[in-house]
């Protein structure tokens, strides 16, 4: 009776530690998320509407600008925005990539002050994701899993390095940019030089399916696993563990300091935050609606989450 009621009181405490935490505030955008950065404390959030919103997160997430690329035409001949899968920023220019509905090529666009067409169906360029490097470059990730670093001025890749013959997933840099890990459907991650295209290192063992989404922080690589694994990867060994979680992990970020990683962890589309060094459970995050595709960590405790729907969720750790 007495050993009952000892695990009876852990259970209760366990449970009373870790905190469920609801949305501070929530952003309205006109379409579905489709990816999203933060930025200079200006949040980029990409749509299936045609259009990128930049939000001012220090004036209570008031809208900057929306910037808009063409039209597309649909496989019945009729015009449709353009979905925009990937969008970044770097100073005043904004990068926007999208579906150019034709075989599954590519629209590259670069918008400084004007819009300009970087690549489009006629390139004939599965590109999957994309971001800035610098003013001049920016790392492209393909279906085909290659990863490419495209020069804009020459309009020309300076290399293109096939990774494995898996899909490709997702990719995520480091904070200096210079090297970048990519996820597939292999569930091997492997992390390249930026500069040269040199593959670096692989991290393997842990997931053994698709990893739909990465993040790199702090020498630390976390992975969001079809195979319900959330994986920590501790770059400079190889090494590292995972968080089995109750469904497919569709999105991780981790913190700026890497000691906080959050995880999609079940049906629900809640948010799991936990310790990345000892796994124990920090809190859960409750309200979104659909199924996560971004989680950003602003610092250490507000966090910016994104489903496929039209609301970005604002959380704070710290309001418990």
């Amino acid at each position: 009776m007495k050993t009952t009621i000892f695990f009876l009181f852990c259970n209760i405490f366990l449970y009373a530690t870790t905190p469920t935490l609801k949305p501070i505030d929530s952003i309205e955008i006109n379409g579905t998320v489709k990816d999203m950065v933060l930025r200079d404390h200006v949040l980029v959030v990409a749509t299936d509407m045609g259009h990128i919103e930049i939000k001012d997160i220090d004036n209570n997430n008031s809208n900057i600008k929306n910037i808009a690329i063409p039209n597309v035409k649909d496989f019945m001949g009729d015009e449709i925005p353009a979905r925009v899968m990937s969008t970044d920023k770097i100073d005043n220019k904004y990068l926007l990539l999208s579906d150019s509905g034709k075989n599954g090529y590519s629209d590259l666009y670069i918008y400084d002050k004007n819009l300009t067409q970087i690549l489009s169906a006629k390139d004939k360029e599965a590109i999957i994701k994309a971001r800035f490097i610098d003013k001049e470059h920016i790392l492209l990730g393909y279906l085909s899993n290659e990863v490419a670093l495209l020069n804009l001025k020459s309009k020309k890749e300076s290399y293109k390095v096939q990774l494995s013959e898996s899909k490709f997933s997702d990719f995520a840099l480091n904070e200096d940019k210079t090297q970048a890990v990519f996820s597939c459907e292999s569930g091997i991650l492997t992390v390249v030089d930026v500069k040269t295209g040199k593959v670096l290192k692989e991290l393997k063992g842990l997931n053994l399916d698709n990893v739909y989404k990465v993040d790199f922080k702090n020498g630390i690589v976390s992975g969001a696993g079809q195979d319900r694994r959330a994986s920590i990867y501790d770059v400079s060994t190889g090494k590292g563990s995972y968080i089995l979680g109750n469904f497919l992990i569709y999105a991780t970020a981790l913190s700026p300091s890497a000691k906080k990683v959050a995880f999609a962890m079940d049906e629900q589309n809640n948010i799991s935050i936990y310790n990345s060094s000892t796994k124990s459970k920090i809190a859960l995050l409750k309200g979104q609606k659909s199924t996560l595709n971004v989680i950003i960590f602003q610092n250490e405790n507000k966090i910016f989450s994104a489903s496929d729907d039209s609301t970005i969720m604002v959380w704070d750790l710290n309001k418990k």
